[in-house]
């Protein structure tokens, strides 16, 4: 088969007007062709002294194309139809006009330069660097006082380029940050946040978040001294932004950016982002960023959304974050009316569970920013008027995902003098038969099947609960009766399980303290001696290793044994058949009382009797036994 014949031209009639065109032209006759045709169409008549016999055309005005001109030389107009050509003569054509042509360069251009440059991060680089940002800004701000409509955008492009520039700058954060201070870069930076191009907004605050960063510098390979460097440069780097008013302007872009649209969602979460960024770098700002800005009613009111995505997720992480020991911030998410929109959100958990893992962490921040703020009296208060324990203690019944959090949010809220209201309120819910079953372990029938096992940090809550419960409600009234009957039931099953969890108590505790003796013969071997800071971390270890929980029990121990008779000869006859008695029990309250501080908080209530005495006041009461 001829197969060169196939892909032949086809041969076409002749005429006076059509040009003859061989089977197989080659580029340069099709140029050759090109000019001819124009030059004739125009009436330009070939120079007669061309060297080699080729026709040159006399440049006129006319050679300038009218931009009215018919340019459908080529299919669809296209600017490049004859002029893409490969080295065997194929020629396509782009699609493109000459206009659409001419935006795609400016922004090829753009990209190519950003990639030339972005390996130029000595101190001379940089500077190049920071002058042609300063430039594309200068030149970006006349053009468009000057121009209107799209006449600016080439400048635009080029402030674009100029920003993202600036990205690598990161990567040498203790050359490069003193220079951004000096050359005042960061004002130039900062005032771009007012931008009236939002794709320029968003493209400053990714640069923000990304200079913040807590890893800044870390490809570089460096040593002590190079990490004290860039923690000294991020910190020059900040308080210039700070003094420039940084955190308003992002406050004020938030309510500036659409989240339907993707490039804004970004630009939510790169401001995020520099938020946390910096108070990482320095908790003491989350207060003036909660005093000083509107950012707390902004993050309440995200939260809310129906929808969940990635920057809803974030902004619960971020509440959680400015509340985390911050006394200040927790008592401002009162005043915002913060624990009724907590608790409103958490609700969405009574029936379903967190599609994804993602929901699953917004979920437990909605809980930990309840939790971190409920370690305030006034919040305590707000959480019983907003019926906290009453959706507590439907959300423990529910057994699903939130359970465990709502067992841990009661513990909070319950704890201390200031709990006695939402004591009172939980047993009013009928939180009681909830809280044992849990405890126990059972379920009801319907939701068998769906209940989750008791995880140990639950059971060290549910511990909290009953210990708070002990703590505050008044002796003799009906609520603490109904508490001690629920110990006498079913044959003191309760009490058993107590010290089912008390003997594994002892078990952890015991290896604990195996390896506190191992790490004090170490010290004594090394002729040191042990110091008060070596006897506090070797307590915490047995708190963490046992301890707190065997406290928790035999203070509950100590309540129903010496409340109840029947209690306390039960419990006798059980510590007896493992050869302890309450004097074990006292032991431990003894270690307890030696180590917990008087409560200062606690003398305006007659009734809020510190910890402390009401340890005493146990030990003495267990003591003659």
């Amino acid at each position: 088969m001829d197969i060169d014949s196939l892909f032949k031209v086809p041969k076409f009639p002749t005429s006076g007007n059509k040009r003859k065109m061989p089977a197989n032209p080659t580029p340069e006759m099709l140029k050759k062709m090109r000019i001819e045709s124009e030059a004739s169409d125009k009436g330009i008549e070939p120079l007669p002294n061309s060297p080699g016999g080729k026709s040159k055309t006399r440049a006129t005005v006319e050679d300038a194309m009218d931009e009215d001109e018919d340019q459908s030389f080529a299919p669809g107009g296209d600017a490049d139809y004859f002029i893409e050509e490969d080295e065997d003569g194929r020629f396509y054509g782009g699609g493109l006009t000459s206009e659409q042509k001419d935006i795609l360069n400016i922004f090829e251009r753009a990209g190519d330069e950003v990639l030339a440059e972005s390996d130029e991060l000595t101190i001379t680089g940089i500077r190049r660097t920071l002058l042609k940002f300063e430039r594309a800004v200068s030149k970006n701000q006349d053009q468009r006082s000057n121009h209107r409509g799209y006449r600016f955008i080439e400048s635009e492009a080029d402030l674009d380029n100029a920003i993202k520039s600036l990205l690598p700058l990161a990567q040498a954060p203790t050359l490069a940050y003193s220079e951004l201070v000096r050359s005042e870069t960061i004002v130039l930076l900062v005032g771009l946040l007012s931008h009236e191009n939002m794709d320029i907004v968003i493209d400053v605050v990714e640069v923000l978040h990304e200079l913040t960063d807590e890893d800044v510098g870390e490809e570089a390979d460096g040593n002590e001294e190079d990490s004290e460097g860039h923690a000294a440069s991020l910190k020059l780097l900040i308080e210039s932004l700070l003094e420039n008013s940084i955190m308003d302007l992002l406050i004020g872009n938030l309510k500036r950016l659409n989240e339907d649209e993707e490039s804004d969602r970004q630009g939510v979460f790169h401001i995020l982002g520099f938020f946390e960024n910096v108070i990482g770098f320095n908790p003491s700002l989350a207060t003036d960023l909660v005093l000083k800005t509107n950012i707390l009613v902004w993050l309440l009111q995200r939260i809310q959304s129906k929808k969940h995505d990635e920057n809803r997720g974030y902004a619960a992480e971020l509440l959680s974050i400015l509340l985390q020991d911050n006394q200040a911030n927790r008592l401002e998410l009162g005043k915002k009316d913060g624990i009724e929109t907590l608790l409103k959100v958490a609700s969405q958990y009574r029936r379903r569970d967190p599609v994804d893992a993602e929901e699953l962490e917004f979920m437990e921040n909605v809980f930990d920013s309840l939790c971190s703020a409920l370690n305030e009296p006034g919040n305590k208060t707000l959480f019983v008027e907003a019926e906290g324990p009453d959706l507590m203690v439907l959300l423990i019944k529910e057994k699903m995902e939130s359970r465990s959090k709502s067992i841990k949010t009661l513990d909070y809220a319950m704890s201390g003098p200031a709990g006695t209201s939402n004591c009172q309120a939980f047993i009013d819910a009928l939180g009681l038969k909830t809280l044992f079953s849990a405890f126990m372990g059972k379920g009801t029938k319907k939701h068998k099947s769906a209940a989750l096992p008791l995880a140990s940090e639950d059971t060290s809550h549910i511990l909290g609960i009953i210990s708070s419960l002990f703590s505050n409600l008044p002796s003799d009234s009906p609520e603490r009766i109904r508490l001690l009957t629920k110990f006498v039931e079913n044959n003191y099953d309760k009490v058993d399980k107590l010290l089912d969890i008390r003997d594994n108590s002892l078990s952890r505790l015991r290896v604990a303290d195996a390896e506190i003796e191992r790490q004090k013969k170490d010290v004594l071997a090394d002729s040191e001696e042990i110091s008060p800071e070596d006897e506090d971390a070797w307590y915490i270890l047995r708190l963490d290793g046992g301890l707190y929980t065997l406290q928790t029990v035999d203070y509950i121990l100590a309540w129903i044994a010496m409340e109840d008779d029947g209690i306390q000869l039960h419990l006798s006859q059980m510590l007896s058949r493992k050869n302890q008695s309450l004097k074990d029990v006292v032991q431990t309250l003894r270690i307890y009382h030696d180590n917990v501080g008087e409560d200062s908080n606690n003398t305006d209530d007659a009734r809020s009797t510190s910890q402390k005495a009401i340890l005493q006041g146990l030990i003495l009461a267990l003591e003659p036994t």
